[in-house]
């Protein structure tokens, strides 16, 4: 279940952890929608939160946050390309 989250909506993550135990988002459930994530476009660490720059399987573009503290992920910005949506605005 996707809730809004003043700007952000939190989401259900699904992720793989790799050799480096890191986690690595392979696909989210969007509201009732489960989204698979095709292709990781770029990541970065923020000074509290990691962030996933993702291609949907829907085409669209996303950016997740994951707050390793919390364990909790946010979508904060989606791209459906022909209509871009940032989340909050």
């Amino acid at each position: 279940m996707a809730t809004n989250q003043g700007g952000s909506w939190e989401i259900q993550v699904e992720c793989y952890a790799g050799y480096r135990a890191e986690e690595t988002p392979r696909r989210f459930r969007l509201g009732a929608n489960p989204v698979e994530i095709m292709e990781i476009l770029d990541r970065w660490h923020g000074p509290d939160h990691r962030y996933f720059k993702v291609r949907g399987g829907d085409a669209c573009v996303y950016i997740l946050r994951h707050d390793e503290i919390k364990d909790r992920w946010e979508m904060v910005m989606m791209d459906n390309v022909n209509n871009a949506t940032t989340l909050g605005s």
